[in-house]
């Protein structure tokens, strides 16, 4: 039998497949809504794997948007030559969770092209260096991934920096609790099991921004 590990592999695997495929196939262009690209990827995902479900909120997020976290819900706007833009989409693939974040940018602007390098390589670095704990808490990891938006130049737009994942639906806690989430005021061992005794597989969120430019960029996929 296949580990949860695996499992949720090849879930993210699959959403990485599918952001492949609307690069490739140019869907990302100025003159659409948030709201167009997002269903025309929803459409995708159904047509290329058979994807009905998203366990969160499907968002495309473009332009001063880009700000903004999860839990916000702005008014929609219409991707502009020259923008940036990201993407946040959780498919549930056969029963297991995907959690995957990626930023965009289209046309010259380096400062955009920047912000979309940084927040990537953070993300690889945060994970180099979380591969090296053995005792973690989610305040000390939300600290770190702080820090290393100031490293780079930006401040972080995340309230939280991952949270848990796992088989649809993954496990809950009582509402307001930050246990299963990388948050400054989580302060369990996220190496902990979960009350099965099962290990816990985690998302690793990445978000800076620059609220004088009104941009952000985003970079999201498991972390464990």
């Amino acid at each position: 039998m296949e580990s949860v590990k695996a499992k949720l592999i090849w879930a993210e695997n699959i959403a990485i497949q599918l952001f492949k495929a609307v690069d490739d196939r140019k869907l990302i262009a100025a003159g659409k809504s948030e709201r167009q690209l997002n269903t025309e990827i929803f459409k995708l995902a159904h047509d290329l794997f058979g994807i009905e479900k998203h366990w969160h909120k499907r968002i495309v997020r473009s332009g001063a948007n880009t700000l903004l976290p999860y839990d916000e819900n702005p008014p929609e706007l219409v991707i502009q030559e020259d923008d940036i833009l990201f993407f946040d989409f959780g498919p549930v693939i056969e029963e297991w969770e995907a959690d995957l974040g990626r930023t965009y940018v289209i046309g010259e602007d380096t400062i955009k092209h920047k912000l979309k390098a940084d927040v990537e390589k953070a993300w690889y670095e945060t994970k180099e260096w979380f591969n090296y704990q053995i005792k973690l808490t989610g305040a000390e990891l939300y600290l770190y991934a702080v820090q290393k938006a100031s490293q780079y130049g930006w401040t972080f737009g995340g309230k939280i920096a991952g949270h848990l994942i796992g088989e649809f639906p993954h496990e809950r806690v009582a509402h307001g609790s930050n246990q299963l989430y990388i948050h400054p005021d989580n302060h369990n061992d996220i190496f902990a099991p979960d009350s099965n005794g099962n290990k816990r597989e985690w998302i690793l969120e990445i978000h800076f921004v620059d609220r004088q430019k009104k941009i952000g960029g985003f970079f999201e996929q498991l972390l464990t």
